[in-house]
């Protein structure tokens, strides 16, 4: 069977035998004082049990690693991993469960969301592995690598099909707040062909390149797009006045003298309510990310990691619900899957709405290609394991995969079923089910535990909600 990755540590030491042992005595020992000034003790290290150290780092870094990435920048790069196009949904969410409804339920997720990174750090202190698949390896063999690759491949199939989603839907808006007067069914106004033409033109190319780590720089605003989102959110909720002002065939612009529709409901159930976890599960998925920002962070330590993961899950719940809150309050039951289109609908022509556009858009056409390096990675470590890599498998992979995104893209009628499907399903088990079962099954703690019924109690949660969230929405799809 394969070997994990890391799962023999940094090996090396006194027991090295061969010519220049003085020398790399002497080297070793310098080494190791250079690293006990950095707070790196290798004696105590390899003295103590480290499964189970809370303070110990899971691994030893090389004598020539550079120093890494502080506690600030640690919890920025998480909130990237976090955040993205789940916001946009939220909103919706909140019209279909309530604001105390809403409020429960984003508070449960992110909760169980930073446990089970709690459990994953565990888990990693134990087999001391950098990946979330060689965690599967180490459960449950080559098929928990197998199981684990797959779902992270349909999961960012779906987070690039949601973002070019993103694409199809506010890139004709934003070309026409740049034109005068209704041009409407030309063809730079249609949103499937704009996005087979970024697609084509911006995606793909990039998607290519072997490195793409100047990328990594400039999808990091991304964060600051999605506050900047939430701020312009909680501004235009005075701009836009309830009643909501409703197109009428007559009149350019009618007012309904009704202001039921203006009354916050606290509490809320109805067919789409089936969204409402599945949206927030995949608005919270970060653990495939938490591992290498580990492996980043200075000093790193399982309770060092753990603040990094609470303060960015909290400040990302902050945005979140934020921007869901006033989105709601905003337009009520009629606010749209994709809360963009409802600004679309009722300020076309605003130019700061337009400016969280573009801000959005450019986000979105520098993010997906990063996703298809990981997407292509699994693929390639699936299926074509057995032959060596070359460029034409390369760029076969990344046709395939943005020829499947794209039609995703194109033929899924909302967002919301792409938050439906990929969140009651690989999302729930890359943030519930998988590892709480890695947990119960490698953890040496007794059954009764308050860890392990924690994590058998994620697990539960985790299918329960998973399988009634897909058989009410494929209801709903039936139905319609």
């Amino acid at each position: 069977m394969e070997e994990p990755r890391g799962a023999r540590g940094w090996e090396g030491g006194a027991g090295d035998a061969g010519p220049g042992d003085g020398q790399r005595d002497r080297d070793r020992d310098r080494d190791r004082d250079r690293d006990r000034d950095r707070g790196w003790d290798w004696d105590q290290d390899q003295d103590q049990d480290r499964d189970w150290d809370e303070s110990a780092p899971l691994l030893p870094p090389p004598p020539s690693s550079p120093p890494g990435s502080s506690f600030g920048c640690a919890v920025l790069n998480l909130m990237n991993a976090i955040m993205g196009s789940g916001a946009l949904g939220l909103s919706f969410a909140m019209a279909s469960t309530g604001v105390l409804g809403f409020s429960i339920l984003l508070l449960i997720v992110a909760s169980l969301a930073s446990y089970s990174v709690f459990l994953l750090l565990s888990m990693c202190i134990q087999t001391a592995v950098m990946s979330y698949e060689d965690l599967g390896l180490f459960a449950f063999g080559s098929t928990g690598k197998v199981l684990v690759a797959t779902t992270i491949i349909i999961q960012n199939i779906g987070a690039m099909s949601s973002y070019l989603l993103i694409v199809k839907s506010e890139l004709p808006g934003a070309v026409a707040g740049f034109l005068s007067g209704d041009e409407s069914g030309s063809w730079y106004l249609d949103g499937r062909l704009l996005l087979l033409i970024t697609s084509v033109c911006i995606v793909f190319p990039l998607a290519l390149l072997p490195k793409i780590g100047f990328l990594g720089y400039t999808s990091s605003l991304s964060f600051f797009f999605m506050a900047y989102f939430a701020l312009v959110v909680m501004i235009k909720k005075w701009s836009i006045p309830c009643p909501l002002p409703l197109k009428s065939a007559i009149e350019p612009l009618q007012v309904s003298n009704s202001t039921a529709d203006c009354k916050a409901k606290l509490f809320h159930l109805s067919k789409e309510s089936a969204y409402a976890i599945p949206t927030m599960a995949f608005s919270f998925l970060c653990h495939t990310s938490v591992l290498p920002i580990y492996c980043e962070l200075q000093s790193p330590s399982k309770s060092r990691m753990q603040n990094v993961t609470v303060t960015g899950i909290g400040l990302s719940f902050l945005i979140y619900f934020m921007s869901a809150l006033f989105g709601y309050l905003t337009f009520y039951d009629k606010v749209d899957s994709e809360l963009l289109q409802s600004y679309n609908k009722y300020l076309p022509h605003d130019t700061v709405i337009l400016t969280v556009k573009l801000a959005i858009l450019f986000a979105v056409l520098l993010t997906v290609p990063l996703i298809h390096f990981p997407a292509r990675k699994a693929v390639l470590m699936l299926f074509f394991s057995h032959i060596p890599v070359s460029w034409i498998c390369h760029i076969f992979v990344t046709l395939a995969l943005n020829t499947i995104v794209v039609l995703f893209a194109m033929y899924v009628p909302d967002i919301k079923n792409m938050f439906g499907v990929v969140g009651s399903t690989t999302s729930t088990c890359l943030l519930f089910i998988y590892p709480g079962l890695f947990y119960l099954k490698l953890s040496r703690e007794d059954f009764l535990s308050p860890q392990k019924l924690g994590a058998c109690a994620l697990v539960i949660f985790g299918i329960c909600v998973g399988l009634l969230s897909l058989v009410l929405i494929i209801f709903n799809w039936i139905n319609q």
